[in-house]
């Protein structure tokens, strides 16, 4: 189950070949960082490392994993070795080390110390829903979820995506869901907010556990702030925190929903991630389409 979604449009949700993706994520498939490579990035079987699928099918949707390893190497370390080769340079010959001769100490530094470093790895999932024509990636920074979209990219030659493009800010509507108490059919509040001074950014109040219908919360808005972060909970089946980008944090599937789509009698791990995906995807398409009805994000036309 995804913890976070950022949203891509895809302009040609036809285009995805889902007999050719295969073939092409193989192409790319992950290898570990070389001893001289600060970071690697590619593609992994999303059931895990033991399976051999690169993507993971379930009706309209493709599922990929990519995984990222990075070497471990601490400015602080490689700066204190720097400083001390310097010094000795300096009080052995007798002589200032000018900056070009600091980059190449730098980087013969860094040659010697990258083999021995830590690598850490890290895995971000993302579908591609070719029936809603959006892309959801399970990321939590959008940097992440760029790396993700841009190895995509790179990896079927051409992935025309683009962010939503709401015609109106988000943060206008969601501030009139807390001021006015009235939402769209579905939706319900939830105990968390963040609120921001459009006037200035600094000024930022972040609510957890409170009472938005609350006089605490009405004093900020009645000052001027709006709302850019919102919890909220769809159908009892699907609570989040909604986002003035209409990314979602923090997502928290009903418990009840599982165990009706998945039952006790699944112990093979594969049956049981794929009903999982099916479930979730099913959800998210439901909730997708409520949040191009409210926001209209088609395009950003009206």
């Amino acid at each position: 189950m995804f913890k976070n979604v950022r949203l891509f449009k895809l302009v040609d949700p036809a285009s995805v070949d889902a007999d050719q993706f295969e073939g092409k994520l193989a192409e790319r498939r992950f290898r570990p960082c070389g001893s001289l490579e600060t970071a690697t990035m590619g593609w992994a079987p999303p059931l895990g490392e033991s399976a051999s699928a690169l993507s993971h099918v379930a009706g309209d949707c493709l599922l990929v994993c990519a995984r990222r390893q990075e070497r471990l190497l601490p400015s602080s370390v490689v700066a204190e070795i720097l400083d001390e080769r310097v010094a000795a340079i300096e009080d052995r010959e007798a002589r200032t080390v000018g900056r070009k001769e600091r980059r190449q100490l730098r980087d013969e530094v860094m040659v010697e110390l990258l083999p021995r470093a830590f690598t850490r790895s890290r895995r971000v999932c993302a579908y591609l829903d070719r029936q809603s024509g959006w892309m959801l990636v399970d990321a939590a920074s959008a940097k992440s979820a760029e790396e993700l979209v841009d190895l995509l990219r790179e990896t079927l030659g051409s992935l025309p995506v683009h962010p939503p493009r709401p015609p109106q800010p988000p943060e206008i509507l969601m501030t009139r869901w807390v001021t006015e108490g009235e939402l769209p059919a579905g939706i319900t509040l939830g105990d968390e907010c963040e609120l921001r001074d459009a006037r200035d950014e600094r000024s930022v109040v972040r609510c957890r556990g409170q009472d938005l219908a609350g006089e605490e919360i009405s004093t900020h808005l009645r000052a001027g702030k709006q709302v850019t972060k919102l919890a909220l909970d769809w159908r009892e089946s699907l609570a989040f925190v909604l986002q003035e980008d209409l990314s979602l944090k923090r997502l928290r599937f009903a418990d009840e929903l599982i165990e009706e789509g998945v039952g006790e009698g699944l112990e093979d791990d594969a049956a049981r991630f794929d009903a999982e995906f099916v479930i979730m995807t099913h959800e998210l398409h439901g909730l997708l389409q409520w949040l191009e009805e409210v926001f209209v994000l088609a395009g950003g036309e009206a």
